[in-house]
């Protein structure tokens, strides 16, 4: 257990502290996607949806997750984030969601990141739902990192 950062010499959860980290630029890449049938993309594409702009809603929601990631997963730390830009894919087969989040800062932000993804797809969901029900949320992934002293990463099937 000891290689594991989370886990206290009792094999207990614990906050890693960060506090002998020097402060770097940090940014993190994630993505996800709604598959959803061609009506219900429709609707999304011309704003068609009893509950309004979904894409906006679901942008905001994004934003709000990336900025409140330390509040739902316990051992994240508190991040003061520079930087948090959603953007949406209309695809054949549903939205493609990708969040990308910068810090500069002692931790990295791939949590706020997936975060954002995996809130701006559920809020996709929420606001399709009275139109199709049976919507998957599907495939969030971290896309990218950079920063820190593990340095640069990118996801090897570049999806």
């Amino acid at each position: 257990m000891n290689d594991l950062t989370h886990v206290n010499r009792q094999g207990r959860a614990r906050m890693v502290d960060v506090s002998a980290k020097d402060a770097t630029l940090r940014r993190a890449r994630a993505a996800g996607k709604v598959l959803m049938a061609p009506s219900t993309l429709e609707l999304v594409r011309t704003g068609g949806t009893k509950k309004g702009d979904v894409l906006g809603v679901a942008q905001v929601a994004g934003i709000q997750a990336a900025k409140h990631c330390w509040e739902l997963v316990p051992m994240c730390h508190q991040v003061a984030l520079t930087g948090v830009d959603i953007s949406f894919e209309l695809e054949e087969d549903g939205v493609a969601v990708e969040a990308v989040c910068t810090c500069r800062g002692e931790t990295g932000v791939e949590m706020e990141a997936l975060c954002a993804a995996s809130v701006a797809g559920l809020t996709i969901y929420d606001m399709c739902k009275a139109h199709q029900r049976d919507m998957v949320i599907a495939d969030v992934r971290l896309l990218e990192k950079d920063g820190g002293k593990s340095g640069h990463f990118v996801r090897e099937d570049g999806r």
